[in-house]
């Protein structure tokens, strides 16, 4: 509910009552949105009318995507490192230096979306419009550790 809004207004036409209301609700979840607004239109039929969406992120939102790209990008260097110590017959130990070299942030193509009015866009055009993309480049620096020989692992 605290993602919600209604405004109401009743008037009154001849000898009946009219009702409008306007319901403003913010989603997090795009395939939960689709869901509310087809059932709207199938319960309520044409007297309701559903306006495009406007997408935006939340700072968090944001702050959680460069988390999770950042911490991407370190297991993907983890695993390279693994195969190329695999490679020489070496075993990888601990990490001795993470550090985070460069992030990026980018939209999705915002020249298409500033050359065309909002309205005239289709719902895919917008969503990828509003889409935003994060990379992270990340140096870092692992213990090597040679291969026990098996004498070594028994005892």
């Amino acid at each position: 509910e605290e993602n919600m809004t209604v405004t109401e207004d009743f008037s009154r036409v001849e000898n009946t009552y009219q009702m409008e209301a306007e319901v403003c609700i913010t989603f997090e979840d795009f395939g939960k949105m689709q869901n509310v607004c087809n059932l709207l239109v199938e319960k309520l039929g044409t007297s309701v009318a559903i306006s495009p969406p406007h997408f935006y992120h939340t700072p968090e939102a944001i702050d959680t995507l460069r988390r999770q790209v950042c911490v991407a990008a370190v297991g993907n260097t983890r695993r390279k490192a693994q195969e190329v110590c695999r490679l020489f017959g070496q075993s990888l130990g601990k990490p001795l230096l993470i550090k985070e070299e460069e992030t990026k942030e980018w939209g999705g193509h915002i020249d298409s979306y500033l050359s065309h009015s909002p309205g005239s866009l289709t719902l895919q055009e917008r969503i990828q419009s509003a889409t935003a993309y994060a990379s992270c480049r990340v140096f870092a620096v692992f213990e090597i550790k040679g291969k026990e020989n098996r004498r070594n692992k028994l005892l």
